[in-house]
């Protein structure tokens, strides 16, 4: 059904406050439910095991604490670990073994080139030695550590590449090529990292025991828009070891570019750390001290050399100090629908996260079956993996009741704004029409949740299990819940377009 032109201002309007007013929520609620162990409250900045831009390497194109080999190309904004020709490799490798027990590193970087497909990759090492060169993206095979790959070739041919895959080695195995290491992964995830329009992010954490790769797409410069990619748990790296970034090219090529590479130490609440000032011996801090201040004076003779080459730029006023009406309004109507992005993209993570965890459950369950599937007498779990069972879903529980009284505070709080603002005249056909089309769009979620649920109970790992009854579960959204939610939101849209009127009327004054 075609939409006329003036609806549509008022139904923009609505569906961005219904938006938000449902991003708010679902906000309060993921952060009640959120794990402690993925915030981490200590969050330190590494300067010895990083780089960045711009100045990133010295006059001698050396890098500071790091060293770089093969046909790797320190520049001053990026670090080019492979130019874009065939059979080429280059890593770079910090110079001094990371003693963390916990860290977590982000690197930013660009995969690009003129083919369709692209070889061979990048990887990021944690590992007992550097790998200066070899067979694995032009790093050394048999490391000692883990390391993620950026695996941009399909070599065995099943079409599942790009690629972002985690192996772990022990010094002992020699990395699968042929199966682009399937056979030895830890974790795997699809992800198109070549040519992008930004650079691509890649967030790797390592806490208690676990790693957790995060993703950047590339289609935002949005510095926090991570999705969830990998996570391993009960990793054992090594407890010294060195950071690196290799990369490689075959019969294929493209650029692989590093443009910085950031590392954080990350401690448990109540430890302390030592303070930076100790770690830094006093002949290199002397040394840093007098760059900076040569740096420091060499800047402020070029700034006085310019200004007396252009005595007439002083002194000039600064056009557009201010921005307009229309901008500012433009500009608070972006921040909130970015602000809304980051919210949703933040709860997909959440659900991502729950969701692998939930998969892990469901296969140690089907195994533990398969394996006392023979046995007639003793068909069921035994005691301790039930009662783990029954604790993981009492968790489910209260984690659902927080939510549940989240969204009562909710409707409480947006029902006191209606009797603070008021109720106007009756709708109109704008308004009606929205509100159906809201209802809708809820009895259809309610339907394809409905049928997930009847598929989960026709599942025949259900039937082999006897899992004792949970208590009913309460009902997500009761009827005085969603009449109480419809009022809102038709007052709150109500009072919009009286308020764009009075701003109307107002504006015609002035002409």
């Amino acid at each position: 059904m075609a939409v006329s032109t003036a609806q549509r201002p008022a139904a923009r309007a609505s569906v961005f406050v219904l938006t938000f007013l449902a991003a708010l929520i679902l906000h309060d609620s993921v952060a009640d439910v959120a794990p402690p162990s993925d915030t981490p409250t200590h969050r330190r900045f590494e300067y010895k095991y990083s780089f960045k831009g711009p100045h990133l390497s010295q006059t001698d194109g050396s890098i500071p604490f790091w060293i770089h080999t093969g046909n790797a190309i320190p520049s001053a904004d990026q670090v080019r670990i492979t130019p874009s020709l065939k059979s080429q490799r280059g890593s770079v490798w910090t110079k001094n073994k990371v003693n963390f027990e916990n860290w977590e590193a982000e690197v930013t970087f660009r995969v690009s080139g003129r083919g369709r497909m692209g070889a061979d990759g990048l990887a990021v090492w944690f590992t007992a030695e550097q790998g200066l060169d070899g067979p694995v993206y032009g790093a050394a095979d048999k490391w000692n550590g883990v390391g993620i790959f950026f695996d941009s070739f399909d070599n065995d041919g099943k079409k599942n590449n790009p690629a972002i895959i985690v192996v772990g080695n022990n010094g002992q195995l020699v990395y699968d090529h042929q199966n682009d290491g399937s056979t030895q992964a830890l974790g795997t995830c699809l992800r198109d990292f070549r040519n992008k329009p930004y650079p691509v992010r890649a967030k790797i954490t390592y806490y208690q025991k676990t790693l957790t790769v995060m993703i950047n797409n590339g289609f935002t410069p949005d510095r926090e828009d991570y999705e969830f990619c990998v996570k391993v748990d009960n990793m054992i790296v090594p407890s010294e070891a060195f950071f690196g970034i290799s990369a490689a090219t075959g019969g294929l090529a493209d650029d692989h570019d590093v443009l910085s590479f950031l590392l954080f130490r990350l401690s448990e609440p109540g430890q302390q750390l030592p303070p930076p000032e100790s770690e830094i011996p006093k002949e290199e801090k002397d040394k840093y001290q007098e760059e900076f201040q040569n740096f420091q004076q060499e800047l402020d003779k070029k700034k006085e050399e310019f200004q007396k080459e252009h005595p007439d730029v002083q002194g000039q006023p600064i056009e557009d100090l201010y921005e307009s009406v229309n901008d500012r309004e433009i500009r608070q109507i972006f921040e909130g629908q970015n602000r809304i992005h980051l919210e949703i993209k933040q709860l997909n993570r959440q659900l991502a996260m729950i969701l692998d965890e939930q998969r892990r459950y469901v296969s140690v369950i089907t195994d533990e079956i398969a394996k006392k599937g023979t046995n007639a007498e003793s068909g069921q779990l035994d005691s301790q993996q039930l009662s783990a069972i029954i604790s993981n879903q009492h968790e489910v529980l209260r984690n659902l009741d927080v939510l549940r009284n989240s969204f009562h505070e909710s409707v409480k709080q947006i029902g006191s704004a209606q009797h603070q603002g008021g109720a106007g005249g009756a709708g109109t056909y704008e308004s009606i029409q929205h509100f159906n089309d809201i209802k809708e769009h809820l009895h259809t979620v309610k339907r394809a949740v409905e049928h997930l649920v009847e598929r989960n109970s026709q599942n025949p790992a259900e039937k082999a299990t006897k899992c004792p009854e949970l208590p009913p579960m309460p009902s997500c959204l009761s009827t005085v819940h969603f009449i109480i939610f419809i009022v809102t939101q038709s007052v709150l849209f109500l009072c919009y377009i009286m308020y764009k009127s009075q701003q109307e009327a107002a504006a015609k004054k002035f002409f």
